[in-house]
């Protein structure tokens, strides 16, 4: 099946021109910045600089601006900085009125194609690593692959696959005839400890980076199963230990208190969403150093939806959105002030694709400064997801994922909306 995928990835790359690499990573490219974020952790610019790119990395930084013109990229008019991070995508869909057909009418192939669309409005987007929380294995682990090949124009994959859900919680499958149900649902369902502990063994084993579960009730299911706690204590448990000892790190979809709660009792990692995050919560997150990624751009998209009443969402889904989607921001704001580390992440698929950049402005709006936007981006996320040896901040040996603004973000956050290049692992995607 793997197989198939690849090649089918492997034909739609032609179809994208657009997205072919600007220059062969064979020789040195020398980029030199006007302006420099040098030092995302502590906002420092620096002005005048040159980047010196080989293969894939960043080999040096210069003072003045050196290089083979011939290899010179002029960016000089330009604010530079760090290849951005999303840590919350669902890649290979977006949710509109035939969601719910689209589940039974397309397949995992089809899927894959619209993963790869998709894959490329990110990366044009300055996004040069997503962690996609929740898609069909078959699909994003192929096209998690076939971008690390090269073969696909798309941002790095940090890749859990397929959602790990009790049965009949979030993860299950409703509002379909029984016998379509046990058609379409996944893999991914587990009652008990040990039933549990089975899942998540047989997600590693088919390529997970790491593990999603639902700790709680969500938005958007058809299904009035609220947004409290779902699994259980042992469950959790089990689940995080497992994990763990098959050296992946375990992150909840979690809006209650509860379920919050229970789940970093458990030892889990981070927290997705958060909503109704509570003072212990604050004060568990802050002593164990854990990541929220609050998803705003989410909070925001369905609140517009559940106040629609021609919209598409059915009357469960639409009064979650409207229990869930205000409260967000305040969320946020609550846990940047008591604390809590926060990455960046938008839910994407709830939003349209391309549109991550939005985030930002509803972080600042939040309370947090633009640099502590910036941050979530950058080094945080790098932080939160265990790859900040190779990305997150621009400097020697990391990889060369680099992008540009026309003037500072520092200043007006809305710049983020207005990448104009983007370079990933050497190779020009937008210029």
């Amino acid at each position: 099946m793997r197989s198939i995928f690849a090649a089918i990835l492997l034909m739609s790359t032609a179809l994208s021109p657009s997205l072919s690499a600007a220059s062969e990573p064979d020789e040195d490219i020398f980029i030199h910045a006007g302006a420099l974020l040098a030092d995302p952790a502590t906002g420092t610019v620096a002005t005048g600089k040159t980047i010196i790119v080989r293969g894939k990395r960043i080999v040096a930084i210069e003072n003045g601006y050196v290089g083979d013109a011939e290899r010179v990229i002029d960016l000089r008019a330009s604010f530079v900085m760090p290849g951005l991070i999303d840590s919350h995508v669902h890649l290979l869909h977006e949710d509109s009125a035939t969601s719910k057909m689209d589940r039974v009418t397309r397949t995992a192939a089809d899927l894959a194609i619209a993963g790869v669309h998709f894959a490329g409005l990110v990366l044009r987007a300055g996004f040069t690593t997503v962690a996609d929380v929740g898609d069909e294995n078959d699909g994003i682990f192929a096209l998690r692959d076939g971008i690390a090949s090269g073969r696909i124009a798309g941002p790095r994959i940090h890749a859990a696959g397929n959602v790990i859900s009790p049965h009949g919680g979030e993860g299950d499958v409703y509002g379909y005839r029984t016998e379509v149900i046990r058609a379409i649902q996944r893999p991914n369902l587990c009652s008990g400890a040990d039933d549990c502990r089975r899942v998540v063994r047989q997600q590693v084993q088919r390529g997970a980076d790491f593990i999603k579960i639902t700790a709680t009730g969500a938005v958007l299911s058809d299904a009035a199963l609220g947004v409290d706690q779902q699994f259980t204590d042992d469950e959790l448990k089990a689940i995080v230990e497992t994990a763990h000892a098959l050296g992946r790190k375990v992150t909840a979809h979690a809006h209650s208190a509860g379920g919050v709660n229970a789940f970093l009792a458990a030892g889990g990692d981070s927290i997705e969403h958060g909503t109704f995050l509570d003072a212990r919560s604050v004060a568990m997150m802050r002593k164990n150093g854990t990541y929220l990624v609050p998803t705003l751009l989410a909070g925001e998209t369905v609140t517009g939806w559940g106040r629609d009443p021609d919209g598409f969402l059915g009357p469960e889904a639409r009064a979650k959105a409207l229990l869930v989607g205000p409260k967000m921001s305040e969320m946020a704001r609550r846990a940047h002030a008591g604390g809590v580390r926060i990455a960046f992440g938008t839910d994407s698929s709830v939003s349209p694709h391309g549109t991550n950049a939005r985030e930002f402005r509803l972080l600042v709006g939040a309370g947090l400064t633009s640099l502590e936007a910036l941050q979530s981006a950058t080094v945080n996320a790098a932080e939160h997801l265990g790859l900040d040896r190779d990305i997150g901040s621009i400097e020697p040996g990391k990889f060369a994922d680099i992008i540009a603004t026309p003037a500072s973000p520092l200043a007006d956050i809305g710049e983020m909306e207005n990448v104009r290049f983007v370079m990933k692992e050497g190779r020009v995607f937008l210029r």
